[in-house]
């Protein structure tokens, strides 16, 4: 089988389809197309290229001129959107094989990434802040991963790219990045090395109530900005009392989901083996999970664990005004009676269970990481040491 092939070509402001020659038998239409330019990408030059697309079955009889002209606007805008990711693919392509080849490889602790996949109203807002006061001192970089409508599932082709943007961009490394996305297991792509997880949670009563009253009013960190739900007066009492879906049990089903990550059964709301797999992520997977409500012995063991990233984190949250600037307006705490119905819920129960889980392995960490004194918080200092090393060095 031959294939027609055709070629298009840019003239000034416009485009010419020449034929090329091809066969009389059923074939797919081949376009080659010449490029004496690509799209913009920062710190990176293409030389002219030209590439092959595959874009249309003809038929059994290989179009004439004609029927040329005929493809020549339907095709143009698919044409020209194509060659563009083909020769932005060849880029990423080729400056991974250079970075590979050319370039030595970081020191371990210029190489790290962390990723905190953050829980929406969790105080994430207060402690991203610390990381963007404390990157220009401490010589990192921090990236906002923002999802469209923020939704937290990434398709399978985005989670590809963003694997392999967090573990080959080497300008941003070391690199702290954050966004409302759930876990993704970077084992599964294939690359070399995998990110720091770090996450906070919260009791999840009290973060739907916050959630709840931000959606109405926001907060004192953009106080201007429109939200959603803006105009509706309602309480939070008044909506479980009159069963509104803003504060139905299956609101509550957030941190799990969370924990769990990219697989279908983390989002079906109530499953047992989604709880299971959030807190097998959590223990196994992520450096640190803290709670919203000891969000300063998060930040201490934080600048312990990681003092690259978050030397200074403890002394700036203290004083730092940024820190403690976002507080959702008008929160109203819901009545005992509007506690006790969610309570009710297994979708209470099962998230509930996931924040003590969590909260105690928290504690764990922090009792061997920590001591109180006077009413202060220390360190502890490194309690292990190397003896009886062999053999022995003259």
């Amino acid at each position: 089988m031959t294939a027609s092939s055709y070629k298009l070509k840019r003239e000034v402001n416009s485009w010419q389809l020449l034929l090329m020659g091809g066969a009389k038998k059923e074939a797919f239409l081949v376009v080659m197309v010449t490029t004496d330019s690509c799209p913009q990408v920062p710190q990176l030059k293409i030389r002219r290229e030209e590439a092959v697309f595959s874009f249309s079955k003809v038929g059994a009889n290989s179009p004439e001129p004609n029927d040329i002209r005929m493809y020549k606007f339907k095709t143009f805008e698919w044409i020209e959107r194509t060659m563009a990711r083909h020769e932005v693919r060849e880029v990423e392509q080729r400056q991974t094989r250079d970075s590979l080849r050319d370039s030595p490889a970081l020191p371990e602790i210029e190489d790290l990434i962390i990723i905190y996949n953050r829980v929406p109203k969790t105080a994430s807002t207060s402690f991203t802040n610390i990381a963007y006061d404390l990157c220009g001192k401490n010589r990192f970089h921090v990236l906002h991963i923002n999802t469209t409508k923020n939704n937290p599932v990434m398709s399978l082709q985005d989670q590809m790219r963003f694997v392999r943007n967090v573990t080959s961009w080497r300008e941003m490394k070391p690199g702290f990045y954050h966004g409302h996305v759930a876990y993704l297991d970077f084992t599964k792509f294939g690359v070399k090395g995998k990110p720091v997880y770090i996450n906070i949670v919260r009791d999840p009563i009290e973060r739907l109530v916050s959630y709840y009253y931000f959606l109405r009013f926001g907060d004192d960190y953009r106080p201007g900005l429109r939200r959603r739900k803006q105009g509706d007066k309602k309480t939070f009492d008044e909506c479980v009392s009159s069963g509104g879906s803003d504060c139905a049990p299956e609101k509550l089903w957030l941190q799990i989901p969370f924990f769990c990550g990219h697989y279908s059964e983390c989002w079906n709301v109530g499953s047992r083996w989604a709880l299971e797999q959030a807190k097998y992520n959590l223990v196994n997977e992520y450096l640190l999970v803290g709670v919203t409500e000891e969000l300063e012995d998060f930040i201490m063991m934080l600048e312990a664990a990681l003092p690259r990233f978050f030397r200074g984190a403890t002394e700036l949250y203290r004083t730092g005004k940024k820190s403690h600037l976002r507080k959702t307006s008008e929160k109203k705490p819901p009545t005992k009676e509007s506690i006790s119905k969610l309570q009710q819920s297994n979708i209470w129960k099962m998230e509930n269970e996931f924040y003590e889980f969590a909260l105690e392995q928290f504690q764990f960490v922090r009792a061997h990481s920590v001591r109180e004194k006077d009413g202060e918080l220390y360190l502890l200092a490194q309690n292990y040491f190397y003896e009886k090393i062999y053999p022995k060095v003259n």
